[in-house]
């Protein structure tokens, strides 16, 4: 990229006069001109190894032509590109890298759209000199993910530096000389970099290209929609291809504001659940005890009959926050009109006692460029290359312009870049929190209030503390975020106040991660039990959805929601298994939703519906459906229009999501997500029993409904264990590979124990979400372990 701020020097391109800033490449220049020229290493979000060649050009006083990537201009500098020595370098060059390629391009993934097609095409020449035997080599194995075909490698080492330099993890590499060198893993083993698929992109042949799409369709033959991605809340831009109404690739649309070029594997591979076996394609309503299919106006009216039936305080009303702005304020509307007030989307919280004093949507408190502009950031509670692996890698771009990431972490979880990481166990939090705000206190001179000084009474703080606080207060720029592990603690009000009063004290940015794509568009559209649509109090306050699940109420009302997506799964699943009614409007029914479900309405997925969703800085994204819904499935927001007017509620005739978009941003419009806090909660810290502490992240490809189904993903997920610190094994007296029964609550898992120095002393790590840890409980709580 150009640097604007640099001196403005006159520089001559094809003989027509140019203005640049002195020192910038010329490649670069010569784009933002609209001056064609062939590249295949270089890319403008990676650094520059000029050793493809192929942007040779003629530069005036230079005796060989000059690869424009690697070439600075200066005043009065004089270029040509399509010169006869430009024009003759271009095409020796292009010989060159045809020399060992093979002739698959009817068989290849990159025909049609392969750069190396298009350039040869305009630069080659029309027959080569070379009659040797091209080289082979052989494919390597690198994961479910990406499929290896090296033969047509070209060694442009795009793939390489990505790994360096963005993933940060340096997987692939060259290995050999001359025409033996091979780009490979340099171990025998899967990429496991959570941004991988993005190589696929960068690839300009097609040696890299997407496993689970393989074979699916020619590039020409599959249409383009522009989208939004469904998991994480930086709501990055997407384009899905589509082949015969099926999706069959999904890859990403620039915005620099947002996911730059990039997007994660979960947001790319997730759309292969579109297609599971799961899917529900008709209305079905369970009749002693068994499944029959009705049409859709039997089904309306059954669950219309229900909802009246029923007293309003025994329905819980559960939405997910992957839903759309549109389904979810009609949700919350429908509901409250039928005079049900428990109504909720944080599924995996679990400490509720601040919700009053919290602002309408917590945000990130900065715009998603922003954040990549600061000269420290505090995580606290966060694997952020998990929960948010773009936000994650703006981080990163923080370290590497010599800022500093720190982190409080119930583990030591596994960052791609330096970070400043304190460990405590889940219970000690509230207290690790404690003692940075002591140490800022002392630093910078400020008193705290009566109710953070008897939290801090008693708390010591260390080196580390002091160094976490020094950090934050020297930077200019500086925040402090919350992620997904400090939402889902049982202590997370106090550590939502301690985090206000680290950010007062420091003048630091206070911010959240949130989980999901729509979690602000949740809390906006009024999807709470104590608020309505833009943050308005509620008339009657409801139960939040861990009272819900506890109260085992006698029906439940779920939208996008299974019982896989709670804090506690188990509880949740008995809960809904001993209601008398469960009305699930879902795109999906495993055989689990269907042993407690009693009406099944099929709904649909991003791919299939249009609508909103709010990302982390607050920013709306709108997008249309790319696909028609399988069988009869409908969108969302259909569903609730039709099922309002079967109970003769007022305002239910809207007759598109645009509709419902322009009246949400009409009644929205004064309505600003902020992160305003008042300390109005009991602080205290906690005293922990002497037990072993659960720790339960959930993994990122087990954290909603859609990725749960996308089989290539699946394969990315380590098998369940449990997880101890060296320590605990010996003291144990348990042995690598021993099976070991953990329970939780009134539920238990039997699984294999593994040595692991990254949990702390006193802890077990059970990774959340998976199959078998949802036998379990709460993901953070107190645990029993005991030898098979």
């Amino acid at each position: 990229m150009t640097d604007q701020s640099a001196e403005m020097v006159i520089i001559e391109v094809n003989a027509a006069e140019l203005q640049a800033p002195s020192g910038a490449m010329l490649i670069d220049v010569m784009d933002e001109a609209g001056i064609t020229v062939p590249r295949f290493c270089y890319h403008k979000k990676l650094s520059v190894s000029a050793n493809c060649r192929m942007c040779l050009v003629e530069v005036e006083k230079s005796d060989k032509p000059l690869p424009a990537c690697a070439t600075p201009v200066n005043a009065g500098m004089k270029v040509w590109t399509r010169s006869e020595k430009a024009r003759a370098a271009q095409e020796d060059v292009m010989e060159f890298l045809l020399i060992n390629h093979p002739l698959d391009c009817p068989v290849c993934d990159q025909g049609g759209e392969c750069e190396l097609q298009d350039v040869s095409v305009g630069y080659g020449k029309g027959s080569s000199q070379f009659t040797e035997i091209k080289r082979v080599v052989n494919d390597k194995d690198i994961g479910p993910l990406i499929e290896t075909e090296m033969t047509r490698c070209i060694h442009c080492m795009r793939c390489v530096r990505f790994g360096e330099e963005i993933a940060g993890l340096r997987e692939l590499g060259a290995t050999g000389r001359s025409e033996h060198v091979e780009i490979g893993t340099y171990v025998s083993k899967s990429i496991s970099s959570e941004l991988s698929g993005n190589i696929i992109d960068l690839c300009p042949v097609g040696a890299l290209t997407a496993k689970p799409s393989r074979y699916k369709a020619r590039a020409w033959e599959m249409r383009s929609h522009n989208s939004i991605a469904p998991h994480d809340s930086v709501g990055s831009n997407i384009t899905v291809h589509t082949f015969d109404n099926e999706v069959v690739r999904v890859v990403p649309a620039e915005n620099d504001a947002i996911n730059e070029c990039w997007i994660s594997d979960r947001d790319r591979f997730s759309y292969q659940g579109l297609s599971s076996h799961d899917r529900l394609l008709k209305p079905q309503v369970k009749r002693d005890g068994q499944w029959q299919e009705v049409d859709w106006h039997e089904a309306l009216d059954m669950v219309a009959v229900m909802l009246s039936d029923v007293e309003g305080g025994q329905v819980g009303a559960l939405a997910s926050p992957t839903s759309t702005l549109e389904e979810l304020y009609l949700f919350q509307k429908l509901m409250r009109g039928a005079g049900i007030p428990n109504i909720d989307h944080r599924l995996r919280q679990v400490d509720f006692s601040d919700q009053a004093y919290v602002s309408a949507a917590p945000v990130l408190g900065q715009t998603i460029e922003q954040l990549e502009q600061q000269q420290a950031v505090l995580l606290l509670g966060s694997n952020a290359r998990q929960e948010q692996p773009l936000l994650n890698q703006r981080l990163k771009k923080v370290v590497a312009a010599g800022g500093v990431v720190m982190a409080l972490n119930p583990r030591a979880v596994s960052f791609n870049y330096d970070v400043e990481q304190l460990v405590v166990k889940p219970m000690n939090m509230v207290a690790g929190m404690a003692a940075i705000v002591c140490a800022l206190s002392e630093l910078s001179g400020k008193s705290l209030s009566d109710d953070v000084a008897d939290v801090c009474d008693g708390i010591e703080f260390t080196d580390r503390d002091k160094q976490i606080a020094a950090h934050l207060l020297d930077a200019e720029h500086s925040m402090v975020l919350m992620g997904n592990m400090a939402m889902q603690h049982p202590q997370m009000a106090t550590l939502r106040a301690l985090s206000s009063v680290i950010s007062a004290l420091s003048g630091s940015v206070c911010g959240y991660l949130q989980e999901a794509a729509n979690t602000v568009g949740a809390a906006l559209a009024g999807v709470l039990p104590h608020r309505t649509l833009g943050g308005v109090e509620a008339e009657v306050d409801g139960l939040h959805a861990a009272d819900m699940i506890a109260a085992k109420l006698s029906t439940y009302v779920l939208m996008n929601v299974e019982s896989d997506d709670f804090a506690n799964p188990f509880q949740a699943n008995a809960a809904f298994s001993g209601a008398s009614d469960v009305i699930a409007i879902t795109p999906f029914a495993d055989e689990q939703m269907r042993e407690y479900a009693t009406v099944l309405l099929p709904g649909t997925t991003f791919a299939e519906t249009s609508g909103t969703f709010v990302n982390a800085e607050g920013s709306w994204q709108g997008f249309s459906g790319v696909a028609k819904p399988p069988g009869d499935a409908r969108p969302g927001w259909k569903i609730l229009r039709v099922l309002g007017n079967k109970l003769e509620l007022p305002e239910f005739d809207y007759v598109s999501s645009q509709e419902l978009a322009s009246e949400l941003k009409l009644e929205l419009q004064l309505v600003k997500p902020s992160n305003q806090y008042s300390i109005e909660v009991p602080l205290e810290v906690p005293e922990p029993e002497d037990r072993m502490q659960r720790i339960g992240d959930i993994h990122m490809y087990r954290s909603d409904m859609l990725v749960r189904r996308a089989d290539a993903l699946q394969k990315m997920i380590p098998m369940p264990l449990v997880h101890l610190n060296p320590l605990d094994m010996e003291r144990l007296d348990f042995d690598q590979g021993d099976l070991i029964k953990a329970a939780q609550g009134e539920g238990s898992v039997q699984l294999p124990v593994k040595k692991d120095a990254s949990v702390p002393e006193g802890c077990v790590w059970i990774q959340g979400g998976t199959t078998a840890a949802n036998t379990l409980g709460e993901l953070f709580g107190y645990i029993d372990l005991d030898r098979i």
